[in-house]
């Protein structure tokens, strides 16, 4: 079964594919990275206050994150060899 490249979530934001993120630089990656951690922060903090509505969306920021560091890592990985 093939995967789509991005998923509509329920509040309309997407989830990225590895296959999006390749065609990314490093510097595009880190900016997603640092606008997904302070979205589960505020998640983290809205959830500790009852406010938070859709608990599936913290799941999906961590995985979210998770894939953005495995397409650095791979890209670092990349560079080290090619030196």
């Amino acid at each position: 079964m093939a995967k789509k490249a991005t998923a509509k979530t329920s509040k309309g934001a997407t989830t990225n594919a590895a296959s999006e993120l390749k065609t990314k630089t490093p510097d595009q990656l880190r900016d997603s990275l640092i606008a997904l951690k302070k979205e589960a922060f505020n998640l983290r903090f809205q959830q500790a206050t009852g406010q938070l509505e859709n608990t599936a969306r913290m799941r999906s920021v961590r995985r979210d994150v998770a894939r953005i560091m495995t397409v650095l890592n791979q890209k670092a990985a990349e560079a080290a060899i090619a030196n």
